[in-house]
């Protein structure tokens, strides 16, 4: 087994194809298929599953691209360190539901990047894609939330693709509202008082089953509602229309301004954020620098995070 071995698995897997890769690496397919192939003869462990839609990782093959890319940072740092060579291009991916403090710590991520080139990537996306994104290494974490509803099948989908939950907080729902709403001077809110206003809520595509809803209550009947697929037209559309959606309560004034609020609502419904990720996977520092922005902001929102 060779650095450069490791390399190539890495970048297959960024691209998503053997042939891609090997364009990308300045050689040729057969070249690239004989080098993964002998590879794995050595270890004997099958890393790609292999068919005519093109190449997916084993179950072996993701615990073995967490440890190579392990193996291929921590040579990157010796390298730097001993032969002054320039740090190499980062890169990190994440998929979350549509979460202001996904973005914040994003930001935060890329201030603090140490690295002259970088290649980050931020998806803010539906929950069965992100589950997909991180099952198939698009992503390495996902960002979202579990509750009772939720929970059992969530977590089912979670098992049978390898994945864990790692909670972040625990909070009671709130409606995010325009400051201009006259819900906005009040402590909390309703159901009922939310009814005669437009509820914004996140489109899931093909898997629109109440289960993936970003937003807590799926199932409660809105007499008004409007289904959106981004963040900024949701926002636009709160402050427009005087509408609301149901939400965590965490929400960035930095990158949102002060013209929407959040709102207690009021029920007995919980429920817990967190992230997903493989549950062989050793993160990269990015990945884990990612997560301490993440919790650190939470915290600067004035909620306690879950300590396992």
């Amino acid at each position: 087994m060779t650095l450069q071995q490791l390399k190539y698995i890495i970048k297959t897997v960024e691209c998503g194809s053997i042939t891609e890769a090997a364009k990308q690496l300045y050689i040729t397919q057969p070249s690239l298929s004989s080098s993964i192939k002998e590879l794995e003869s050595e270890l004997s462990i099958e890393i790609f599953n292999r068919s005519a839609k093109g190449i997916t990782l084993t179950s072996d093959g993701g615990q073995f691209l967490s440890y190579a890319r392990q193996v291929v940072e921590q040579a990157e740092l010796l390298e730097q360190r001993y032969k002054n060579k320039a740090p190499s291009r980062q890169l990190f991916a994440v998929s979350t539901q549509h979460y202001a403090f996904s973005v914040n710590a994003f930001v935060e991520l890329v201030k603090e990047s140490h690295s002259d080139e970088y290649e980050f990537t931020l998806r803010e996306t539906k929950t069965y894609d992100i589950i997909e994104d991180v099952k198939n290494f698009r992503s390495e974490i996902g960002v979202l939330y579990l509750n009772d509803f939720n929970k059992k099948v969530i977590t089912k989908l979670l098992r049978e693709n390898k994945l864990e939950f790692r909670p972040l907080f625990e909070t009671t729902p709130y409606v995010f509202v325009s400051a201009t709403n006259p819900l906005a001077q009040k402590s909390s809110v309703t159901l009922t008082d939310l009814e005669e206003y437009p509820c914004l809520s996140f489109e899931q595509g093909e898997y629109n089953s109440f289960y993936f809803s970003e937003e807590i209550l799926s199932t409660v009947f809105h007499k008004k509602s409007i289904h959106v697929s981004d963040r900024a037209t949701l926002f636009n559309l709160l402050i427009g229309l005087n509408g609301y959606t149901i939400c965590t309560g965490v929400l960035s004034t930095d990158l949102n301004g002060s013209n929407i609020v959040p709102v207690p609502l009021e029920t007995d419904e919980n429920m817990t954020v967190g992230w997903i990720v493989n549950s062989k996977a050793v993160l990269s520092g990015a990945a884990q620098g990612y997560i301490v922005h993440l919790k650190q902001h939470i915290r600067q929102c004035g909620f306690s995070i879950v300590e396992l």
